[in-house]
């Protein structure tokens, strides 16, 4: 709620206390200011940069923002950022191997299990940590572990043959698709330190 005071909007709330946060990240070390009751999807998106970890409904129903903590599929719009403080945090984009997709994503990618691609990072974070503990699941344990995780588009039946494919490379009976180059770092870092452009110039 907010009141005008002259020309000010004024709010009538108080602003929460920022607090240091801080966790792994895909791998790296985080440490950042953010409100003392933020949501982890919030600071994943807003103050660590990982965009690929999605808002949909906010109610925990849809699955969109599915994120592994500590190896367990979480979500982050119901999972307050201070519960994790220290934790170690994959999101969608840290199941890659550089510029190098995982065999769940090129499964996804190869069989259909991608359409519209709003949901699909959520389930690909869950099907990944299916995979960590299970290596050989049934369609039916597959199907348990994306139930908390919504699609409109694909009917599910792509998703689960994606999931199988992708358990077929882990346990080595498929070959997984060899990259076209060596892993690489990202020659276009981004943060702080990145230098700053003139615009219309090319980075």
């Amino acid at each position: 709620m907010r009141r005008v005071v002259g020309d000010e909007h004024v709010s009538m709330i108080p602003s929460p206390e920022g607090k240091r946060w801080a966790a792994k990240v895909n791998g790296r070390p985080f440490e950042v200011l953010a409100p003392s009751n933020a949501v982890l999807l919030d600071v994943l998106r807003d103050r660590v940069g990982t965009l690929g970890v999605k808002r949909g409904c906010d109610l925990g129903t849809c699955g969109c923002c599915t994120v592994m903590v500590d190896g367990v599929p979480k979500l982050s719009c119901l999972t307050l950022a201070g519960q994790v403080q220290g934790a170690d945090i994959i999101t969608v984009e840290g199941l890659s191997d550089g510029a190098h997709l995982a065999p769940i994503q090129t499964c996804f990618a190869t069989y259909g299990g991608s359409q519209c691609g709003f949901c699909t990072p959520g389930f690909l974070v869950a099907s990944q940590a299916l995979l960590n503990e299970n290596n050989n699941p049934s369609r039916d344990e597959i199907a348990i572990a994306i139930e908390g995780n919504l699609c409109r588009c694909t009917g599910y039946q792509q998703i689960i043959d994606s999931i199988e494919a992708a358990a077929a490379i882990h346990r080595g009976e498929v070959e997984a698709v060899s990259p076209a180059s060596e892993p690489h770092s990202d020659p276009h870092p981004s943060g702080p330190e990145e230098p700053t452009m003139p615009p219309g110039h090319a980075k």
